[in-house]
C-alpha cells in the first residue's frame, strides 16, 4: 500500500465581502434602541495594517447570561434576540456590531463575548473571546484569563470608550497579538 502525503491547507477566504455578508448581519439589536451598544474595533495583521477582507462573528448570552437558542440568526425579525452576528472589515480593517452586553453566566462571572476571526492567509478560523471591564476578583475567577500572563490578559478585556462604545481590536500577529484559543481536532 502506497504512503499517504498529506496535502497542503486552503486558507479562508478572500470571498467574505460577497459571498457571506447579509443584511442586518451586524445587527444582533437595531441601532439606538433600547440597551443596545455598538461593539467595534479593527482587524491588523502582523505589521499593524488593517486587514480589509475578514469576517467577524459574535456569539453571546443575552443580558440576563443565558446564551438564546431561538432560530432567526440569519434572518432576523427585530422581535428575538439571537446572541449571533457577523461583520465583515471595512477597507481599514474596522467593523461594528450593535448587540446588547452580555450578562454573566452566574453570579460573579466575568462577561464576555465570543469572537471567530476569518480573513485571508489563515489555514483555519480564530476564536477568542472579548471580555467587558470587571473588578479584579471577577476577572482572576475566570479560567481562561487566569491562565494568561497579565500582559496577554488585557488584550482580551475591551475599552469603553468616552461615547459608552466598546472596543475590541484583534491583531492576528505580532508583539501585541490576541490570544487565540485552540480546540482538540480543530480543522
Amino acid at each position: 500500500m502506497p504512503e499517504l502525503v498529506a496535502t497542503p491547507g486552503q486558507t479562508v477566504g478572500p470571498f467574505f465581502h460577497y459571498a457571506l455578508p447579509f443584511p442586518g448581519d451586524r445587527e444582533l439589536v437595531p441601532p439606538g434602541s433600547v440597551g443596545s451598544v455598538r461593539l467595534h474595533g479593527h482587524v491588523y495583521d502582523g505589521v499593524g495594517a488593517g486587514v480589509p477582507d475578514a469576517l467577524i462573528e459574535i456569539r453571546q448570552a443575552d443580558p440576563s447570561g443565558i446564551v438564546p437558542a431561538v432560530e432567526g440568526s440569519l434572518r432576523r425579525d427585530g422581535a428575538a434576540f439571537t446572541g449571533w452576528g457577523r461583520s465583515s472589515t471595512d477597507p481599514t480593517g474596522r467593523y461594528w456590531f450593535s448587540t446588547l452586553e452580555p450578562g454573566p453566566a452566574h453570579a460573579g462571572a466575568a462577561r464576555f463575548f465570543a469572537v471567530t476571526v476569518f480573513a485571508r492567509g489563515l489555514l483555519n478560523r480564530l476564536f477568542t473571546r472579548a471580555y467587558l471591564p470587571a473588578d479584579e476578583a471577577t476577572m482572576a475567577g475566570d479560567g481562561l484569563l487566569a491562565s494568561l500572563i497579565p500582559a496577554d490578559r488585557g488584550r482580551l478585556v475591551v475599552t469603553r470608550e468616552d461615547d459608552s462604545t466598546l472596543r475590541f481590536d484583534i491583531h492576528l500577529q505580532g508583539p501585541g497579538e490576541t490570544p487565540f484559543l485552540t480546540f482538540p481536532k480543530q480543522g
